[in-house]
């Protein structure tokens, strides 16, 4: 029975995960919060993971009721994410495999999603809506590799979303993505926006700089509200990720659509992608905020996975790689 400590710190969540067997064990997790209207910088967040990676880890190792003896192999995110945070949490990461002489191993952030999305619903084969704010891509399983069947051609979906919120300045408490979609509920008026697909890919930057161009003037005149502009935000990018979904499950043959990532949150858009799998007589799965959102029980579960296959890292390949793609890790873990 393999227990494995996993270290998440691609972005703004800094989390420690413990799990065994399948069993999440513990999962604490914080979260580097900015004032409205800023975004967190790369640097600043490295300092806010420093802080507090230690008490978390603790944290973790007590309500899983385990030491150190207990683990045996430690995972932590390799990338992609963001450079300054990432190398904050990898060298914690090394320096206690190391004093506790265990096996490392670093794990694609992604495909830590992914597993972790199987492993929470019971999904087996399904097509993967993975939708965070640094990575929007449409994926399935194909010959031991995550497959790219589409992705965002410049910014993630929850880059789009934050961004938006920093114009109008709405609170990053708990997230900005989270509160545009409680907004997005009073809102009355769907505002028309460029709703861009180009084949399997998706861009969201021009629909942000159009919103965010337009956006003062409209709710200066009272065109809009705010709310309208955040219901019509919502609902032109969802829009757009459920077409391309759709898209790869009919390539695929798909009968199971699994939505990944913090985005993946949104109960409208888990409600759009429910309305387009009954249409296909497909099944959705979808997860809450304690795994949709980055933590370390999915990088320990995809280390567990990992560990299981016979997979190692070595001290000297152990740094962090910032574009580290879905589809580059050979997946022998699955059939």
């Amino acid at each position: 029975m393999p227990t494995v400590l996993g270290f998440e710190g691609s972005a703004n969540k800094i989390g420690v995960g413990v799990v065994r067997d399948g069993n999440v064990l513990a999962n604490p997790r914080r979260t580097y919060v900015t004032p409205p209207g800023t975004g967190f910088l790369p640097g600043d967040t490295a300092r806010h993971h420093r802080a507090v990676i230690l008490d978390i880890l603790q944290e973790a190792l007590t309500e899983a009721r385990v030491t150190y003896q207990d683990i045996d192999c430690i995972a932590y995110t390799k990338g992609p994410g963001m450079g300054a945070p990432l190398v904050s949490v990898a060298i914690v990461a090394r320096t206690m495999a190391q004093l506790w002489n265990k096996p490392l191993l670093g794990v694609n952030h992604c495909i830590g999603h992914i597993e972790m999305g199987r492993l929470i619903t019971g999904a087996t084969s399904p097509t993967v809506l993975y939708v965070s704010g640094g990575n929007t891509q449409v994926i399935a399983y194909s010959e031991r590799r995550y497959r790219i069947f589409g992705e965002t051609i410049d910014i993630a979906v929850g880059n789009c979303l934050d961004r938006f919120a920093r114009v109008l300045k709405i609170s990053n408490d708990p997230s900005p993505g989270y509160n545009i979609e409680q907004m997005a509920k009073r809102g009355k008026k769907l505002v028309e926006l460029p709703y861009t697909v180009k084949g399997m890919d998706v861009s969201f930057s021009g629909i942000l700089s159009f919103i965010e161009d337009v956006a003062q003037r409209m709710l200066a005149t009272g065109e809009c509200t705010p709310e309208d502009l955040c219901f019509s935000l919502q609902e032109t990018v969802f829009a757009m990720l459920v077409e391309i979904t759709e898209r790869a499950m009919a390539h695929c043959g798909s009968q199971e659509a699994l939505i990944v990532g913090g985005v993946g949150c949104n109960l409208r858009l888990q409600e759009m992608m429910e309305t387009m799998c009954q249409e296909r007589g497909a099944k959705l799965f979808a997860t809450d905020e304690r795994f949709c959102i980055d933590n370390g029980a999915m990088i320990a579960h995809a280390g567990w996975e990992m560990f299981q296959a016979g997979h190692r890292t070595a001290i000297s390949d152990s740094g962090i790689t910032q574009r580290y793609r879905t589809d580059e890790v050979e997946v022998t873990w699955r059939d």
